[in-house]
């Protein structure tokens, strides 16, 4: 049975469906803004939870189209920190300010785009970082632990990641890997916490056909997109999505 909703709660519910598409698609970041889009109209457990299953729709479709473009090594390393992180979250959700590190994760996501975007002004051409596999793993437990909480992994991630300079469709395909497996890894806690409703389920199985649609249409852009603007648009994406990070820690 369908919870009732308002057609502005159905907007917003569209609106981050599409904003999920367009993360998976290769957009980075994105993801993480529709769990507080959603919570402006449900609360926020039960927004989250809406999110978890058209996350994982997304993650089958865009594994698939990426199949072929991915590290196996970045994800070898950070893979073992996420589900370090997932079970601190899920183990300590009492005891976690959960707003502190949002903001916190936002002050360094903004700091570090704004750093980046900075330093590669003009077209400078930067070396790519090659900082060993063992740091990933820190990145991974905080990107595991932001996860669980409010599906906001990807700054942790693109901190790590975006300095290799790899090839933008590699980076996307392992951003899909990566977050496919700490999604399905997310499963158990939030079926623990009685937040999955069959409403809940329904309701995304009605949102998932545009879930599907809007991550094809973005692998689509992201496969014609120039490289150079393809990283410059993370950056952007990572100092607006920090500023929003650091939004709601701060004011919730």
């Amino acid at each position: 049975m369908l919870p009732s909703l308002t057609p502005a709660a159905w907007l917003v519910c569209i609106l981050a469906v599409i904003l999920i598409g367009m993360a998976k698609g290769g957009f980075t970041g994105l993801a993480a803004l529709a769990t507080p889009v959603v919570a402006l109209v449900l609360p926020p457990a039960t927004a989250a939870a809406l999110i978890l299953p058209l996350l994982i729709v997304q993650d089958a479709i865009s594994v698939w189209l990426f199949r072929r473009e991915w590290s196996a090594w970045i994800v070898a390393w950070m893979l073992p920190g996420a589900i370090l992180g997932i079970f601190i979250g899920y183990a300590y959700a009492a005891y976690l300010d959960e707003h502190a590190l949002t903001a916190l994760i936002g002050l360094v996501t903004l700091g570090f785009g704004a750093y980046r975007l900075w330093v590669e002004r003009g077209g400078r051409i930067v070396a790519a970082s090659n900082s060993p596999g063992w740091v990933g793993s820190l990145f991974g437990v905080v990107a595991g632990l932001a996860s669980q909480i409010s599906h906001s992994g990807a700054p942790p991630y693109q901190i790590w990641v975006t300095p290799r300079q790899l090839p933008h469709m590699v980076y996307a395909g392992t951003t899909a890997v990566l977050f496919a497996a700490i999604n399905w890894l997310k499963v158990p806690g939030y079926i623990a916490l009685g937040v999955m409703t069959p409403e809940i389920l329904w309701l995304a199985a009605v949102l998932c056909p545009l879930a599907i649609v809007s991550t094809f249409v973005s692998v689509w852009v992201i496969r014609r997109l120039n490289p150079q603007r393809f990283y410059l648009a993370i950056y952007w994406l990572m100092i607006l999505l920090g500023g929003k990070l650091i939004f709601d820690g701060l004011t919730a």
